[in-house]
């Protein structure tokens, strides 16, 4: 798509781009790169930048890093200053003639000049203090048992204490994502899942345009499939891996991990004699994987999951929790098309283990041509014109600021999703 506007002729210069934090490539950097290959003189605001930690189109641009960049070694416990992470972010744009932010923290509450359009691409609303506050944080049984001693009793204490500034933290948090919403003139959301989750805590309405997925490194080849089932992923609580490791100890499955995050340990504990744990490893040796795997196991819900369709690309069957963005990407064994996955519809060792024999039962059913033309429909291509179209429209005045969605449809939701 050629575009001959002013951005594209000044390279951005008009342009600010505000992301999360930049300490790795993920499915988050895969969506802002093009942005940056597109725009190479666009500003780049963050709360955290560790140089060669993401591609070099990104750190091409003019990064902006906050204060919290200046803490020593932050990259390693930066999830932990959550209750800082609005102070740092206090951005007052000066002069743009657009913004656009990539969210799942507090990007969006980038403030863009008066009358300057912000576009906002979220990944999803804040997910620590919504949707999966109890994945991250888990509820503790023992604060609802009744303490028998001195010590148990200041134990307890202790441990309700900190629940409850917990719970304040992220009600505090949850109203100022609310309120900070307001700085978005148009929201897109990453899924249908996403969007439905716009609507119910900003009470706001989104475009859907899905991320890209690299089809044209993620290809298929004529290897054999081997015994063994694979996990892609950051290793984080909420991604429910442990599921997927008690499932192949009980069936005596081999299952390979890759990756690595704040749950590894946790995970490596409860780890029997089949599953192997191959740490952070690049693209080049994912893909290997992807093309021999039986099936890539996803329990957890996500807000979309490139992952999963990276796998597809490659011809491999997905086997995920019927829930979130799978169900955007995945076609289910028990649908009327080819399928390329199985799903499970409760998080637990059970599901899985059933879901994981009823591929083996039915896994003549499954066509690796199938899964790479579902892959193909996600292509970056697609992304690209689909994004820069979009964001043209707003540049020019012919996409309107997206709706609220009227208070009484969405009431209870919100309520649901704030308790």
């Amino acid at each position: 798509m050629v575009v001959t506007d002013g951005f594209t002729s000044a390279k951005g210069r008009g342009v600010v781009i505000v992301h999360d934090w930049l300490t790795g490539m993920r499915g988050g950097e895969k969506c802002l790169e093009p942005l940056c290959r597109r725009w190479p003189q666009a500003q780049l605001w963050t709360l955290l930048y560790r140089p060669g930690s993401v591609a070099s189109t990104i750190e091409q641009l003019r990064i902006r890093p906050s204060w919290l960049n200046r803490l020593p070694a932050v990259w390693h416990y930066y999830r932990y200053l959550l209750p800082l992470m609005p102070l740092a972010a206090g951005w007052r744009i000066p002069r743009a003639e657009l913004v656009v932010s990539f969210s799942h923290a507090v990007a969006k509450s980038a403030q863009p000049p008066p009358g300057v359009p912000h576009v906002c691409y979220c990944f999803t609303p804040m997910r620590y203090a919504w949707h999966l506050k109890e994945a991250y944080f888990g509820n503790d049984p023992t604060l609802d048992r009744p303490a028998t001693d001195v010590f148990h009793r200041l134990q307890h204490g202790l441990q309700c204490g900190i629940a409850w500034g917990r719970d304040r933290i992220l009600a505090a948090l949850r109203e100022w994502d609310r309120a900070t919403a307001s700085r978005v003139t148009h929201f897109v959301a990453i899924s249908q899942t996403v969007r439905q989750r716009i609507r119910e805590c900003y009470l706001r309405d989104a475009t859907v345009i899905y991320p890209p997925v690299d089809t044209d490194f993620y290809t298929p080849t004529r290897q054999k499939r081997e015994s063994f089932y694979l996990v892609v992923s950051a290793l984080a609580p909420y991604k429910r891996f442990d599921l997927a490791i008690m499932a192949c100890n009980r069936l005596r499955r081999n299952l390979i991990i890759i990756g690595t995050g704040q749950a590894y340990h946790r995970l490596k504990a409860l780890a029997g004699p089949t599953v192997h744990f191959l740490g952070w490893q690049p693209d080049t040796v994912v893909r290997d994987y992807l093309r021999r795997a039986q099936a890539l196991l996803f329990p957890g819900e996500e807000d979309f999951g490139i992952v999963p369709l990276e796998a597809q690309a490659c011809g491999c069957t997905v086997i995920g929790f019927g829930r979130g963005g799978l169900t955007e990407t995945v076609l289910p064994l028990d649908g009327n098309v080819t399928p390329t996955g199985v799903f499970f519809y409760e998080q637990t060792v059970d599901a899985v283990i059933e879901a994981i024999l009823q591929w083996e039962r039915h896994h003549q059913a499954f066509d690796p041509a199938a899964a790479r033309r579902q892959a193909l429909r996600f292509r970056r291509q697609r992304y690209e014109a689909e994004l820069f179209t979009f964001l043209d429209a707003v540049r020019q005045g012919w996409t309107s600021p997206v709706p609220e969605v009227p208070a009484r449809q969405t009431s209870g939701e919100v309520h649901r999703a704030a308790a």
